[in-house]
């Protein structure tokens, strides 16, 4: 049918997980099949729901991706496991945590995990299945540039992979917010690209001195600031 995009696919319910995005991304973004982040998303969407009825499907992929993130088979869990060992304290804001896979990640480890989002549904999504995984997160539907919650409200705040979502303007706004909400520690993950991916919505690119220009600037209102490279690049900002 003109203007409907059909996707055929012979994943098992246990296959899919986060990891699908990575699939997709190679499979069909690459080969042009797919046209921006909308696309992407719709069929990311399409085939988490084919795997069984309503609730379920959502509950499986979210059980199938916890688990290759916290066993190392997923491309994200070094940067998970990087971040969580990086993290102070035992309150935790994180900004724009999508899914939520890294607050629940931290909530199973003990920790009191805030997760926010910009979108409504993806933050009532994680809702929905904190009870059945046992793993409870506070959720709030925000804006990362203004999140209503005072000041020094978590020993450290978490901004994984969330700045490149952003215009530098932008990026630096979230980044004030970060300082603002935390009293010990920020914790900054990006990807470092050569052309930053359109489906992912990414729409800046990073690399080492761009952190480090970022970093400098902190430390020049007297925050101390570390910048270093795995999987990504890393910006950690202590009070």
């Amino acid at each position: 049918m003109d203007g409907v995009l059909a996707v055929q696919h012979d994943l098992e319910p246990d296959e899919i997980s986060d990891e699908l995005a990575v699939l997709l991304a190679a499979e069909l973004d690459d080969a042009g099949v797919l046209h921006g982040q909308s696309e992407f998303e719709a069929v990311f969407t399409g085939i988490v729901q084919s795997a069984a009825e309503g609730d379920a499907a959502w509950l499986a992929f979210y059980r199938n991706s916890l688990n290759r993130l916290e066993h190392g088979d997923a491309a994200f869990a070094p940067i998970h496991e990087h971040a969580a060992s990086l993290i102070v304290g035992h309150d935790i804001v994180d900004l724009g945590s999508c899914f939520g896979f890294f607050p629940l990640r931290l909530t199973a480890a003990g920790l009191a995990v805030t997760a926010t989002d910009l979108s409504g549904p993806t933050m009532d999504l994680l809702n929905g299945v904190c009870g059945p995984l046992g793993r409870p997160v506070r959720t709030l539907t925000c804006d990362a540039a203004r999140v209503p919650l005072p000041d020094g409200t978590a020993d450290t705040v978490t901004v994984l992979h969330l700045l490149e979502h952003l215009d530098a303007t932008s990026a630096k706004t979230v980044l004030r917010e970060a300082m603002r909400l935390a009293c010990r520690r920020v914790i900054v993950a990006v990807p470092f690209e050569d052309v930053p991916r359109a489906c992912y919505g990414h729409v800046q690119r990073f690399d080492l001195e761009t952190l480090r220009d970022i970093a400098e600037a902190w430390r020049a209102s007297g925050v101390r600031a570390g910048v270093h490279e795995y999987h990504g690049g890393w910006l950690v900002l202590d009070r």
